[in-house]
C-alpha cells in the first residue's frame, strides 16, 4: 500500500500537467452551464411525473 501511494505521488509530480488558467476557466463555465441544464431537466421531469402521479391517484381514489 505504501508503494502504491509513493508511486501515485511520483506520477502526479512528474506526469500530470495542469491546463492553462484560461482553458480552466472556459471548462469551468462549460461544466457550470451543463450542470444547470441538467438540474433544470431533472426538475422538469420530476414536476411532470409528480403531476401525472397526482392525477392518477386522484382519479383512482375518487
Amino acid at each position: 500500500m505504501l508503494t502504491y501511494i509513493k508511486e501515485s505521488i511520483e506520477e502526479l509530480r512528474n506526469n500530470v500537467s495542469l491546463p492553462p488558467k484560461a482553458e480552466s476557466s472556459n471548462l469551468m463555465v462549460i461544466v457550470a452551464v451543463f450542470s444547470i441544464l441538467f438540474a433544470l431537466a431533472t426538475w422538469g421531469v420530476d414536476t411532470v411525473l409528480s403531476k401525472l402521479i397526482r392525477v392518477y391517484f386522484n382519479d383512482v381514489l375518487n
